[in-house]
């Protein structure tokens, strides 16, 4: 039979007793190592590889398929680039509570945007080809999971090649 300690008698329970909180300079070096990720920043990500994307359809293929490309991107960027503006008002940031309900507001907004776009989006774009417009859709969709795992095309003022160590 396996015993257990319990959680009182373990070191670890000790360690974290010890905790102290950061001064205002151990903040600013952090922050300094490891600035936020600006949504700004992302949006214009989008559009960029929005673009891209429907000139490549475009040079390849004919205008139909690059401009069902780019309202697939459209489709993204602009609902992202709402959702950008609500989360960075002043409204967002005046307590936690008001934070997370901007965050949820303003997702469900961008959802929906995205939902009614591709609902409309056989009026805007006249012959639409759905597999080329799904495509701008997720490659711009993409951009979120490129800023989490490609750091340098989002910071790239700072060295995430060196080993990140105890700010004191």
């Amino acid at each position: 039979m396996i015993k257990i300690k319990p959680l009182e008698e373990t070191d670890e329970l000790q360690e974290a007793g010890t905790f102290q909180p950061l001064t205002a300079q151990e903040v600013q070096q952090l922050r300094q190592k490891m600035p936020l990720l600006s949504v700004w920043r992302v949006v214009g990500v989008q559009i960029s590889v929005g673009a891209v994307a429907a000139l490549l359809a475009g040079w390849a293929t004919d205008s139909v398929v690059a401009l069902s490309v780019g309202y697939g991107a459209l489709s993204v960027v602009i609902p992202a680039a709402l959702f950008a503006r609500g989360m960075t008002s002043p409204a967002s940031s005046v307590n936690v509570g008001a934070a997370v309900f901007g965050f949820l507001l303003w997702e469900i907004v961008k959802i929906g945007l995205t939902l009614a776009m591709l609902l409309v989006a056989p009026r805007v774009v006249s012959q639409v080809s759905w597999p080329a417009m799904l495509v701008g859709l997720v490659l711009t969709m993409k951009v979120y999971w490129i800023a989490l795992g490609v750091r340098s095309v989002f910071y790239p003022k700072v060295n995430f090649n060196t080993e990140h160590k105890n700010v004191r």
